[in-house]
């Protein structure tokens, strides 16, 4: 008895072995883009269940594709299926969106059997991530402070005293939000700022407190943070 391991579709045939391999090289391509997001992130929004999720799109995404195959209502039918589907998770990065789109299209390339296209592609791009991490490109030595202060909120319009401050002691700046605190007995301003050569945070805070009242005044630098 002859056993036909052959699937047959609308879309034409393909064997089990076509899809062990459109599988099989999505999986290894798609481990080569998670292990170059791990060594390449920097921040300390990094994510297991991210880097989990880019394994487990790239494998979906070469499913999909062989699913269907060259079958343009079949294609239709699919992207009505998914459009149900509804993702709460913000992206923090936009580089997360990049490696996100990455996996998808060599899933895609493994799917529709361009498997020297996926290799390719993966190598190649993996290999610019990797330099341009190494290499620090496009970086720029700039840093910048938020910048907060509460001041009493019946003691007049503090914010021309706190921009004398500001302009004695940063490069620029500019006024990001106000807000009403502590049952509206305070007002907070919050600024982005980018403090002058030399200048330390500490000397900031305690000009500020000179026009506040001697209220809080916070210098927040990166993920440092001081205040008095």
């Amino acid at each position: 008895m002859e056993l036909d391991f052959g699937l047959t579709d609308l879309s034409g045939t393909f064997s089990v072995l076509d899809v062990l391999l459109a599988l099989g090289l999505a999986l290894v391509c798609a481990l080569v883009v998670a292990w170059t997001y791990r060594a390449t992130h920097r921040n300390i929004s990094y994510s297991q269940s991210y880097v989990q999720t880019l394994i487990i799109l790239g494998m979906l995404i070469a499913l999909i594709m062989l699913v269907v195959g060259s079958n343009i209502a079949r294609a239709f039918a699919l992207v009505g299926a998914l459009s149900v589907v509804r993702f709460r998770n913000a992206i923090k990065e936009t580089r997360d969106v990049g490696f996100i789109f990455l996996v998808m299209a060599i899933g895609m390339a493994c799917g529709t059997r361009f498997y020297t296209l996926a290799i390719l592609a993966t190598l190649l791009i993996c290999a610019v991530i990797l330099v341009m991490h190494k290499l620090n490109w496009f970086a720029m030595n700039v840093q910048r402070q938020v910048v907060k202060v509460q001041v009493p909120a019946d003691e007049g319009d503090h914010a021309p005293r706190i921009a004398d401050v500001l302009i004695r002691f940063t490069e620029e700046f500019e006024l990001i939000s106000t807000e009403s605190i502590r049952g509206g007995a305070l007002m907070e301003h919050s600024y982005t700022a980018r403090l002058k050569r030399g200048v330390e945070p500490s000397e900031v805070i305690e000009a500020l407190r000179g026009v506040n009242a001697a209220q809080k005044a916070t210098v927040l630098t990166g993920y440092d943070q001081t205040d008095m």
